[in-house]
């Protein structure tokens, strides 16, 4: 395949010109992360999905306004374990733009840190989160991606001849061991990767890509003072949990990362920097599994 001046996957620069983007999770750390990397990259528009109200990404937009002002953030209240919203908005994306680009899942739920807290309730909320969002967006998505239309007239936009697409699941380290947390979380985040593993067979001669990102200790601005045990609420564990000599002794840069470092690694999935990657599961944990297993204090 060679490359054109708009065919934005192979773009040498890695620009994401006339991309229309979803990323669920927008109200957490690292879905704003992911929203402000892929406007960096040049899209054209993000949808901002999460629980709550259009007005929730006030200043999430007028933050990214002033940073990438040729791209469009749209917020928009969504339910990420319901069917019909999902297929609503893929609605909703192309009756607007007439594509659709890059779907990231990054809707993680962390769940109760013992067996003894989880109720099934629990348990089907996590995987609800954690694998059923990434599901729907297998299933639903790539129709919508295959699409092709015309270079429009809006900022950023670029013309769509070829089928192509790019999936992005942010799991975590608990997606191929345990210990990280409770087994809610574990057991989730197992799914989600293979959803992931899964789409590769399923997507074959679509054109479009699918990979996991597995986060290790991210810190995302919470410490433990306050914070709800039972993860109902939370993507990932406190990095507080593990104190600054844990992580000197723990981890290969001896640190927490940050969300923008998972952002990082999104936007390049959904370039074309990764254009012959699919299936695969990038750990951003700082060498941490590769040194010995990550274990978070209960």
């Amino acid at each position: 395949m060679t490359d054109t001046e708009h065919f934005s996957p192979y773009r040498a620069d890695g620009k994401l010109y006339g991309f229309v983007c979803v990323v669920t999770g927008a109200q957490q750390a690292v879905g704003q992360a992911i929203i402000r990397e892929l406007a960096a990259h040049g899209a054209a528009c993000v949808y901002a999905c999460d629980k709550g109200t259009s007005s929730d990404y006030t200043d999430l937009i007028e933050s990214i306004a002033k940073e990438s002002p040729n791209t469009k953030v749209i917020g928009y209240p969504f339910n990420i374990a319901a069917e019909d919203e999902t297929l609503g908005l893929i609605d909703d994306v192309l009756n607007s733009w007439g594509r659709l680009d890059v779907w990231v899942c990054s809707s993680g739920l962390l769940g109760p840190s013992s067996i003894d807290a989880t109720t099934p309730t629990d348990l089907q909320r996590c995987f609800e989160a954690n694998s059923m969002a990434p599901f729907f967006a297998l299933k639903y998505a790539p129709p919508a991606m295959t699409k092709t239309t015309p270079k429009l007239a809006y900022p950023n936009a670029a013309p769509k001849d070829q089928k192509y697409g790019s999936i992005i699941v942010v799991s975590s380290v608990a997606s191929t061991y345990g210990g990280c947390w409770g087994p809610a979380f574990t057991m989730a985040s197992h799914a989600a990767l293979g959803v992931v593993r899964a789409g590769v067979a399923v997507l074959k001669g679509t054109g479009v890509r699918i990979n996991c990102i597995s986060p290790g200790q991210i810190d995302v601005g919470v410490d433990l003072q306050g914070f709800d045990m039972r993860g109902m609420a939370a993507q990932f564990p406190p990095a507080s949990l593990q104190s600054k000599e844990s992580q000197k002794s723990h981890i290969g840069l001896e640190r927490s990362g940050l969300p923008i470092e998972v952002g990082r690694v999104a936007g390049f999935l959904a370039s074309g920097f990764s254009s012959y990657v699919t299936g695969a599961n990038m750990v951003v944990d700082g060498g941490a599994s590769v040194m010995n297993p990550l274990t978070v204090p209960i």
